[in-house]
């Protein structure tokens, strides 16, 4: 690979470095070429890019961009990194799903929002919820509010109907 290709793979992980929410670098050792089709294919359904980087050049990319310190150690052996940009969350599922199913996928280091956590940690991350369950907890918590409100303006609109109609039953005696 010459020194253009390099410069330009770089600049490629800094891009897409600076731009994620969050990033999953993993041990893909061990994958067959259909277990890799199908990994990519379930990032790619999420909206998550994976790209396989040299260690070397992943290193020098992620020294242009702050924040990842606790990376640079962890980037030994064959390393596929994952770049989540809507829900940070979406890989660790992935991760942990295809890691139990195979048993060839591992966790070296994810970043979230400049945060760094051991791969030990992928249960903990898959566990949280993503970003479809947030939103769904945010509209729910709006819901609630507004649900009880016109739920209490409904009754108290029937308890002043049926004031009026006591009001008019005297009326009429």
């Amino acid at each position: 690979m010459n020194r253009s290709d390099k410069e330009a793979i770089v600049a490629e992980v800094v891009d897409r470095a600076s731009r994620a929410t969050a990033m999953y670098f993993a041990d893909f050792s061990g994958l067959t070429v259909g277990e890799a089709t199908e990994l990519r294919r379930e990032f790619r359904k999420a909206n998550i890019e994976y790209r396989v980087v040299k260690n070397t050049l992943a290193r020098k990319a992620l020294e242009r961009v702050t924040g990842y310190d606790g990376v640079y150690e962890k980037l030994v052996g064959p390393t596929g990194i994952a770049f989540s940009y809507d829900d940070a969350i979406a890989p660790a599922k992935i991760i942990k799903k295809f890691s139990e199913k195979s048993g060839k996928l591992k966790l070296k280091v994810a970043v979230l929002e400049k945060q760094v956590f051991d791969g030990s940690q992928l249960d903990q991350l898959s566990k949280l919820p993503g970003r479809p369950e947030l939103m769904a907890g945010v509209v729910g918590s709006i819901h609630a509010p507004i649900s009880g409100i016109v739920g209490a303006i409904g009754a108290l609109a029937r308890d002043l109907v049926n004031v009026i109609d006591a009001i008019e039953k005297k009326k009429a005696a």
